[in-house]
């Protein structure tokens, strides 16, 4: 299967700004540029989703070159309902940094800053040298412009497209981009570089865009509890990213495995049959777990979220190391560890309201202390039987956990 059928097959390709695109992909060898803001210190899933096609196109014969906004990251990419918040040129500088240490090590590809190049043009050299190449009834057309006319639109977010159509007319000159690939909300900023490289230029350049990865309900991919999950693994460890994928929806999990993997067609199409047969086994989705956490962190981050799954899963909570304790129990409520009685314990983490409830639950071996079910009612919590010196971990019934640290 050639590239351009594959990213088809795998759905990665929404909209195409010229039929030759096909035919360029399959024999020529071009420079293509992707992008995005800075408006975090850490890349998260839906930029892995997106900043794959750097490798997958790169395998392919072409040159990625990522573009980080450090310019267009402090002005701002119009959303959907609203005007984004300023970000201090100190932080768009930390974010730089880190995002780029993020690419080199995930993508292994070239990584610019449009700040370089647009920091210096002044406002006259803006509107004479950008400006007067856009129409406004042309821009107002555009949807990311169009969708925010109700609600009304700054004129710092109504250039935005214009310096994005600057980046691309600059990498064209000094670096030979021939293409642009995006997410399909960016098409309207796309076609706008296109135009800009045609007026000035009087050359040909080529985009599309790839699809936003979503969920079944169409909300965005990437998310769980509202907290994005993060390519950092101080902010999202292994383990939380291998509950976030296993968890996935069955009706998505193929999809996601298309998206976020380099499994080959037979081998996707295998797990999709295995994931109608028998979902319950959830082979797809231990699949994409696999693929994913060890792509980002390495094989060993993917046997450390694994060995802590099953840990908790089975109650083995001793052959867990308090890192691991830590990875694993990022969601749990965690009280300061002291000597006390398994009974009043209990009480003080919340696991019991009142000392004969939680004498009950002891005596019905309801309650397990680093894994082991304890029924002795006079049971003392201390430091020595915490893991690691660190942790003790106590769980009453199936899913109810406390920590206590010491």
């Amino acid at each position: 299967m050639n590239i351009y059928d594959e990213l088809v097959w795998r759905g990665l390709i929404k909209d195409e700004s010229d039929p030759k695109i096909k035919d360029i992909l399959n024999n020529e060898h071009v420079t293509f540029y992707i992008g995005t803001d800075p408006t975090g210190d850490s890349l998260h899933i839906g930029h892995f989703s997106s900043f794959l096609i750097c490798k997958r196109l790169k395998e392919a014969g072409h040159n990625p070159i990522v573009l980080v906004g450090g310019a267009t990251g402090l002005i701002g990419d119009p959303k959907p309902d609203s005007e984004r918040p300023m970000i201090s040129k100190e932080t768009v500088a930390h974010n730089i940094e880190c995002l780029k240490k993020q690419l080199v090590k995930l993508f292994d590809c070239e990584v610019v800053n449009n700040y370089d190049w647009l920091h210096d043009i002044s406002f006259i050299d803006f509107l004479r040298d950008y400006g007067k190449f856009f129409n406004v009834n042309y821009m107002l057309n555009k949807d990311i412009v169009a969708r925010r006319l109700d609600e009304g639109i700054t004129y710092t977010e109504f250039s935005y497209m214009i310096m994005q159509a600057a980046d691309f007319y600059f990498l064209n000159k000094t670096k030979n981009v021939t293409m642009q690939v995006a997410g399909q909300d960016q098409w309207g900023n796309i076609t706008a570089g296109i135009e800009l490289i045609r007026k000035k230029e009087g050359k040909e350049a080529y985009a599309f865009t790839m699809p936003l990865l979503t969920k079944s309900d169409g909300s965005k991919f990437g998310k769980t509890n509202g907290k994005a999950i993060w390519l950092d693994r101080t902010k999202t460890s292994p383990y939380e990213m291998y509950q976030f994928f296993i968890n996935s929806e069955d009706t998505k999990v193929i999809d996601y495995l298309k998206f976020l993997t380099f499994l080959s067609k037979e081998e996707i199409l295998e797990l999709e049959k295995k994931n109608n047969e028998a979902p319950h086994l959830r082979e797809a989705h231990q699949a994409l777990a696999r693929e994913v956490i060890t792509f980002i962190h390495g094989k060993e981050a993917y046997e450390e979220a694994l060995r802590i799954s099953k840990a908790l899963f089975s109650g083995d909570i001793k052959s867990l190391t308090s890192k691991e304790i830590e990875e694993g129990f990022t969601e749990f409520p965690k009280f300061e560890g002291k000597e006390f009685t398994l009974v009043d314990a209990l009480i003080e983490i919340k696991l019991a309201q009142s000392k004969r409830e939680a004498r009950e639950f002891i005596s019905n071996g309801a309650v397990l202390v680093n894994g082991e079910k304890i029924t002795d009612l006079n049971y003392l919590l201390t430091k020595d039987k915490a893991i690691d010196g660190k942790y003790i971990v106590i769980r009453r019934g199936k899913k109810l956990y406390s920590l206590i640290k010491y």
